[in-house]
């Protein structure tokens, strides 16, 4: 179940300058617009600039491309520790007390983007040469499904496939969750470890696609989430509403992303799970607009 963090105290500095931080973001993907069209108009590419459904990708690309890497700096231990399944209501904990195993087996990636996390699917990650998952370790994986319907991105996650030397095991699968699935290429019951970073805000309708996702598990299977949610309850009102407006223009800045949606209630929804391990990671202020969740579930 997931819980919101224990809020600590804050200047007012700290709370003005946290509540006006996504603005700054906004304002950085809105300066990679030229960068995005002038290419378009030095090829006369006028349909591609005047079509937004074409348009937006290639901006969010662009963008994505110069602060993904960043976030992945920033958050690369905290995802090798929840991929190592040493996370328990939201905090890093040591290997003996880790109350899951790490991913291994068929592993499904969902929004794989541009490889940001490819490399954490390599085998100098893997921490067990048994397959017999263990609280703490991570067995070898097998086969991992990259799901990444946006084709502007595949030239980079390839390029990351390749540096993790992981051609052999990883499969781009450029289709959405739901075709994705009836296409045959992942079929219900065979994967082991799904694993969403910072991806479920995007797909759409994910009522219906996180029910889907969860039907490709295998009992046992594990889902191993970070991800930004719904402002908690214990944030109060005022950043709900807050949040909601941020949200008028979120979307169109940043790819389609929706930073409101109520994912912990859609994965609790999705199925019967033995075990939900969720939790606000503590480090997060009561101000934080785009919170986020951590954490396992368990089929």
């Amino acid at each position: 179940m997931a819980t919101a963090a224990n809020y600590r105290a804050t200047s007012r500095w700290e709370t003005i300058t946290g509540i006006l931080g996504p603005w700054e973001f906004l304002w950085m993907s809105l300066t990679h617009i030229p960068s995005t069209a002038a290419p378009l108009l030095k090829t006369l590419s006028l349909c591609t600039l005047f079509s937004w459904s074409q348009f937006q990708p290639l901006w969010f690309a662009s963008f994505w491309s110069v602060v993904g890497p960043n976030i992945r700096a920033n958050n690369g231990k905290r995802i090798t520790e929840l991929l190592s399944g040493r996370v328990h209501k939201g905090v890093p904990v040591p290997e003996p007390e880790a109350k899951h195993p790490g991913i291994g087996g068929v592993v499904l990636e969902i929004g794989a983007g541009s490889g940001l996390w490819v490399s954490v699917f390599s085998p100098s990650f893997c921490t067990d040469t048994t397959t017999t998952p263990t609280a703490g370790h991570r067995t070898p994986i097998t086969h991992v499904f990259g799901v990444e319907p946006n084709p502007e991105v595949h030239d980079a996650l390839r390029a990351n496939i390749a540096a993790a030397s992981l051609q052999d095991t990883y499969e781009i699968v450029p289709l959405g969750i739901e075709d994705a699935l009836a296409s045959g290429r992942i079929a219900p019951g065979s994967v082991d470890c799904i694993v969403s970073v910072l991806c479920l805000c995007s797909i759409p309708e994910p009522e219906k696609n996180i029910a889907l996702l969860y039907k490709c598990l295998k009992p046992g299977g594990r889902w191993y989430v970070f991800e930004h949610v719904r402002t908690f309850e214990e944030q109060g009102r005022f950043m709900r509403a807050y949040q909601s407006f941020v949200n008028l223009f979120w979307p169109l800045c940043l790819g389609g992303c929706n930073i409101d949606r109520d994912t912990v209630s859609s994965l609790q929804r999705a199925g019967p799970w033995s075990d939900i391990d969720l939790a606000q990671p503590p480090d997060e202020d009561w101000f934080h607009t785009v919170p986020h969740i951590f954490g396992i579930l368990t089929k």
